[in-house]
Order: C-alpha cells, then structure tokens, then sequence
C-alpha cells in the first residue's frame, strides 16, 4: 500500500513525532507533506529515508495551496491519504476528494473538552471540522475518550476509530549512564531532587503551577520543564517573580528520537532519566503521551488528566496518581514523593499497554478497511470560502 501523509507542520510537537515514529513501524511505502513549517521533525523523517514535501503554505487563508496539493495527490499514485492536525485533515480531505483519492484516513490527535490544538473550541470551529470529516472514510481517536468527544460532536460511531499513540518502550527504558551524562549537561547538582514538566509550553499545559508548588518546596528541589511555547516568557518571568528562578531549568524543545550524535545525552529519553518525578498539570488531555512515556522511563507520575491511563484496565496503571490541580496539591504529592526516595526505575505496565507495534498494525487494519470500503457518492466540495476556513 502508497500512502501520502498529510500534516500540518513538522516542526517538534507530539502529532509530528508519533507521525515519525509510526512511519517507521507501518508496513507501507509512505511519503509525507508539510503544508508549513518543515522544522526538526522534518529533518529526522528524511534521516529515516521518508520522502517530505513542503507545500510552502502561507497561513490557513492561503487556498492557492489547494490546486498544489490535488496535483501532487493526483501525480503520485496513492493508494490512502492520512491526514494529521486541524488545518491538514481541512485542506487534505478536500483535496483528496478534488484528486479522486476516496481512501482518507484523518487522526483526531488533541481533540480536548474545550480545546482543539491549544485553542478554544467554537460552534464554527466544529462545523468546519464536521464539513470536512464527512469528506473522508475513517476518523482516527488517540484515545476513548476522544472517540467518545467525537460521537457527541455527531461523528457516526462506525466511522470512528481508536488507535491509541505508542511508543518504542525500549527507547525510554532508564539508563544510569544518561542520567548522569544529562544532569551534568544541565549543571544539576546530584543530590537535587528534579520534577519534570514535559510538553508545549502554553497556558493549557498550566505548567505555571509547578513554578507555584516549586515556591513551598526544600531548596533541593528543581523544576525541568522540556518543550518550547508561546508562554515561555511568562513562565520565565512568574520563576522570577517567585524567587525560584535559579531552581527553575528551560531545556527547551528536544526530540523524542535522536537523529545524530550530537543529540545523546540531551533527548527526551535521556532527560527522563534525569528526573525524579514527572508531573502533568495540564487539566485538559487527548491522550497523555508525555505521561506514558514518564511510565516508561520507570518514573513516579502526577498527572491531573491523563485519558491513556484513565483508559487502562483497572490495575493497569500502578505509578500514575492523579491529582488536583492545584499548587498546594502538587506541592503535597511532590513533597511525598521526594520524601519516598529513590525507586527501581522499569518501566511499568501501562507503557508496555501502548506500545507502538500494537497502533501500528490496529492502524494498518484502519488503512485496510478504508481501501476496501465502497465510494461515497457525494459531489466534489468547492474550495472553502472567505468565512469557512481555519483558525490561525
């Protein structure tokens, strides 16, 4: 089977890096393009041998893009488009359908309660997303609850797929040489006791209270928080504000899977292992990958919400303890596990439970049913129009 992927952007985010790790578990010949932004994750797809094109869109007005997409679809002999993110899966149905590609395959990544991709979910923003979900043959939930959000929206059920995120469990499993390579990298202290916020830095993710839980813990405490975002500044600034500033360490955005030396020592396994906690504040989830990928890792979880364990089968989900989510919570939980001290750090069950072998081939079985399934009869869409486009 040919498959085109089509995805927003690729620069370092969740959708982009389980795209690339997918990509390299699938048993199809895949290409990918980017309508923008063809950052990191771009470059480790070509590492991986994946064909990556730039369609070179302006913003989410720019409709020109659209004839450019019919004519790459048309011209390479795809078997199913995969569409990945809110302005793709628009853009992308629309034009697999222009191509005559009736085999498309969209994945809902960070469908929230209130929230799609970090921004407030609207009655046009959903009409939009039901216009162009109808364009395609199955929709692909990260989680349960997502599918379940999905069918509320008026999604049929039978159109609805959950093919939970996986990960390379092997990649995150706990390794006593990074951590002391990542720590002094750092310029941690040893004894430091080192909470970790793993994710984009926006006012979503809430990191800002651990910078409040940071202020009403021991001075050997620090807080990691990996991932970059338009709240940084904030975020940098509130550390300042609260005197807890020089406790407090950016990492930045860092990828999931190393594309040269250069990484070792400074990717997100290796700054797992860093850490003595992970903690998710964020009140709002699709899926909770940074959580299972902390399982993985052997660490101790705090999480807020957290669907990929919420999911699990009871006593499945032993080292993730939910909590509320506020500061003087997370100060309390912290606090406990600081007290608890060092544990063996193997991964755990639940990550074991989302292994990426097991989404890809539920996948692939997804791909199969969608190119097997009969064409809707329903007339071309005409381009979106000046008032039924995307959100920036």
């Amino acid at each position: 089977m040919k498959a085109l992927h089509i995805i927003t952007g690729l620069g370092v985010g969740g959708a982009e890096q389980q795209l690339r790790l997918l990509l390299r578990h699938l048993p199809a010949s895949c290409d990918v393009v980017t309508l923008t932004n063809p950052g990191p994750v771009a470059d480790g797809l070509t590492a991986d041998g994946v064909r990556v094109i730039h369609l070179g869109m302006s913003g989410n007005r720019d409709v020109g893009a659209l004839p450019r997409l019919v004519k790459l679809i048309r011209g390479g002999g795809y078997d199913l488009v995969h569409t990945h993110l809110y302005r793709a899966c628009l853009y992308g149905r629309i034009a697999a359908r222009i191509a005559g590609t009736r085999a498309v395959v969209a994945t809902e990544h960070s469908l929230g309660d209130s929230q799609m991709e970090g921004r407030p979910l609207t009655a046009g923003v959903r009409a939009l997303y039901l216009t162009g979900e109808r364009l395609g043959r199955a929709t692909v939930a990260v989680s349960p609850s997502v599918a379940e959000r999905l069918s509320r929206w008026g999604v049929p059920r039978q159109r609805i797929h959950v093919v939970p995120n996986g990960i390379d469990v092997e990649r995150f499993r706990f390794d006593p040489r990074a951590r002391i390579a990542a720590r002094r990298q750092l310029g941690l202290p040893d004894e430091a006791f080192v909470v970790g916020g793993v994710g984009r830095l926006a006012a979503g993710k809430r990191f800002d209270v651990l910078l409040l839980a940071l202020a009403a813990l021991p001075g050997d405490v620090r807080v990691l928080l990996v991932g970059g975002g338009p709240d940084e500044a904030r975020l940098r600034a509130s550390a300042r504000e609260l005197g807890v500033a020089e406790r407090v360490l950016f990492a930045g955005e860092r990828p999931h899977l190393a594309t040269d030396a250069a990484t070792e020592g400074g990717d997100l396994p290796a700054l797992l292992a860093a850490m003595d906690v992970l903690a998710s504040p964020s009140p709002e989830e699709a899926f909770g990958l940074a959580v299972v990928e902390g399982l993985a890792a052997g660490l101790p979880v705090l999480y807020v919400r957290c669907p990929a364990v919420e999911d699990l089968p009871p006593g499945a989900s032993g080292g993730a303890l939910r909590v509320q989510g506020d500061p003087d919570s997370f100060a309390r939980a912290l606090l406990r596990a600081r007290d608890a001290g060092p544990r063996l750090r193997l991964p755990l069950d639940a990550a074991h439970h989302y292994s990426i072998t097991r989404s890809a081939d539920q996948l692939m079985r997804v791909y199969e049913t969608a190119a097997a399934g009969p064409s809707p009869r329903r007339p071309a869409p005409r381009c979106p129009t000046r008032d039924a486009r995307p959100r920036e």
